[in-house]
């Protein structure tokens, strides 16, 4: 019986370790799977992190992009109509100085004013602090000559006032207007050497 009690216990333990063995086996491969799907779990989450930091430096360079071009418009605008502003006062001054086209001079100098109050307003909300600073600026000496020309229509000045007007006033619009350019250029990034 002895024999039989040991043959039965080899083949009990050949089985459980058979059994084991399967068992044992599929605990592997569960866990290899398991470590193969976290791994793949972990880069697909990558890869749509990823993904979400490019889909926001895209949204973040269209915004940029737009905030510019919406700069550019409005400084365009803003440069156009203080230039026209300025060449309405200063046709205003010749018609003045001759007598011929007063009127009509006039009406354009109160559509470019028009046209400056405009894009100064567009500008409020557009261009930066330091651009504001030097656009205030040129406005201050326009909107100043345009009060000195209303008057100079009520009653016509001599040629040596309107001399000494254009020596003063105008010139100093000019250079204003000069600097404005350069600092609407200097923001857009115009004159920079990455330009």
């Amino acid at each position: 019986m002895g024999e039989t009690w040991v043959a039965l216990a080899v083949a009990v333990v050949g089985v459980a370790g058979t059994l084991g063995a399967a068992q044992l086996t599929q605990s592997r491969a569960d866990r290899s799977k398991r470590l193969e799907l976290e791994a793949l779990a972990r880069q697909q989450r990558d890869e749509r992190e990823h993904a979400e930091r490019i889909r926001r430096s895209e949204v973040a360079e269209a915004r940029r992009r737009e905030r510019l071009e919406l700069r550019r418009t409005c400084y365009i605008a803003l440069n156009t109509a203080f230039r026209q502003y300025q060449t309405s006062q200063i046709n205003l001054v010749h018609a003045l100085r001759s007598g011929d086209g007063v009127e009509v001079c006039a009406e354009q100098l109160e559509e470019h004013r028009a046209a400056q109050r405009e894009s100064y307003a567009q500008a409020q909300m557009i261009a930066p602090d330091t651009v504001m600073s030097t656009v205030s600026a040129a406005g201050h000496i326009l909107g100043n000559g345009y009060g000195v020309l209303k008057q100079y229509l009520s009653s016509p000045p001599d040629t040596a006032t309107l001399d000494a007007f254009a020596a003063g006033q105008i010139e100093q619009a000019w250079s204003l207007l000069s600097d404005l350019r350069r600092v609407l250029r200097h923001d857009l990034g115009v004159d920079t050497p990455d330009a």
